[in-house]
């Protein structure tokens, strides 16, 4: 997949998740360019994930996240926007929780405090992925054994950090690098109309709709999402 460039990049996982999210990605892109993976499962608010993820990154890089990892690529260009040459926002949100996502949220924190994590995923896998990808039983592996991997105690920093983010609509008018804006159109976490939203507030945003697709739109359909992201790598 040819790009004008290779700048390295940096990919932020969402909650729950490693880089088995952009596993396609990875095979794509790392070829020709360095591609690193942020960690997310140390820290407790979204400025100190962003925070170790500048101190282990290069100079310059570009930079995509997914969901969670959405919300601390939108801290990095607050806190170091020289840095980044390209933001790519996939299936992720600007508003912070409303009350209602706040209880869901302090719901799944009790099943990992209770000792119910597995549970956490019966709940969450109806939301992650299209209705059609529900019965994908590798999907399905694929992502539990991600939970496994990211274990309670981080899934519990993951939920407060996501709990206590800011609004990124304000400071999303501030960037000024080109930016995709990506989304499955049946994801049910961060909608469409969430994604349309960002794109607007973006100068010059591009955005993207994955047919088919639900929340992980990165693994449901990665030859989808690899040309996107090979467009605004060359752009």
């Amino acid at each position: 997949m040819p790009t004008q460039n290779n700048e390295p990049l940096v990919l932020v996982p969402g909650l729950n998740c490693t880089q088995e999210l952009f596993a396609a990605q990875i095979d794509a892109f790392g070829g020709d360019r360095e591609v690193l993976v942020a960690d997310n499962r140390a820290d407790d608010t979204i400025p100190a994930m962003a925070g170790r993820l500048l101190a282990r990154a290069p100079g310059r890089f570009g930079l995509a996240g997914l969901s969670m990892g959405g919300y601390v690529a939108m801290e990095v260009m607050r806190q170091a926007p020289d840095r980044v040459s390209r933001l790519a926002l996939l299936d992720t949100s600007a508003r912070p929780d409303g009350e209602d996502a706040v209880a869901r949220r302090e719901k799944l924190i009790a099943f990992a405090e209770g000792g119910r994590f597995e549970d956490v995923h019966v709940f969450l896998w109806q939301k992650l992925v299209a209705p059609q990808r529900l019965s994908d039983r590798d999907l399905e592996q694929r992502v539990r054994a991600m939970m496994r991997e990211t274990g309670a105690e981080a899934f519990i920093r993951q939920q407060r950090a996501i709990i206590g983010r800011a609004d990124s609509r304000p400071s999303l008018r501030r960037v000024a690098v080109p930016t995709l804006v990506l989304v499955g159109d049946a994801d049910d976490i961060t909608p469409p109309e969430v994604a349309g939203e960002m794109a607007e507030i973006v100068p010059g945003a591009r955005l993207q709709v994955i047919a088919g697709a639900g929340h992980l739109t990165t693994m449901e359909d990665p030859d989808a999402v690899n040309a996107a992201l090979g467009a605004w790598l060359a752009a």
